[in-house]
């Protein structure tokens, strides 16, 4: 085996890692890359150096950014008094996309699990607590699953955090959705949740 063929397998062995990825797409990912070298490899590995690089962590919230407190943080025209929590960067994300909430985020990254040995401790719960206080937060979103794990993070948050109102994202139908092809979970959320016309 030559060291370019050796060079490309390694390639599509770290590309098999990626979410979404096996290995037969990761073998058509880095094919199509390698035809398209210019436009796209090329580019893409040196923003992929450039992100490895200046990427980290916001101290405030956990969102990922290229300085210590990102973006949302030292917006001026974000929303004070409002802090919605998700369970990681993805959801922050997601929420971002729609364009609906226009306050402050704190990302947890994970949620409660006795089975995996996840406490309040090794979530970013106490500097949530530490937020509200020195932000003058007045209301917390919980913007978490629907999973066991999540709604037990919810609960826990919810009774830990007095003086503050704990609101939830509500949780059923979604648009377009047809009951027909509905579990009987996400029915029992939405019939619960629901709110008169």
């Amino acid at each position: 085996m030559t060291q370019g063929t050796q060079d490309i397998d390694d390639l599509i062995a770290l590309m098999a890692k990626l979410p979404g990825l096996g290995p037969r797409s990761a073998r058509r990912a880095v094919l199509h890359l390698i035809k398209k070298r210019g436009r796209l490899l090329t580019p893409l590995a040196e923003s992929m150096q450039k992100v490895g690089a200046t990427a980290r962590e916001c101290l405030n919230c956990g969102n990922i950014g290229t300085g210590d407190i990102c973006d949302i943080c030292t917006s001026e025209k974000r929303a004070t008094g409002q802090i919605c929590v998700v369970e990681d960067v993805a959801d922050l994300w997601a929420m971002e996309r729609a364009s609906v909430f226009k306050g402050r985020y704190h990302v947890l990254g994970g949620t409660l699990s006795a089975l995996d040995d996840i406490g309040p401790e090794e979530l970013r719960i106490p500097k949530l607590r530490d937020r509200i206080a020195s932000e003058g937060i007045t209301e917390v979103i919980l913007a978490l699953g629907a999973t066991i794990d999540g709604q037990t993070t919810a609960h826990y948050i919810a009774d830990n955090l007095p003086g503050v109102t704990v609101t939830s994202l509500a949780q059923g139908v979604p648009v377009g959705g047809e009951l027909d092809y509905l579990d009987d979970g996400t029915i029992t959320a939405a019939l619960n949740a629901r709110k008169a016309l």
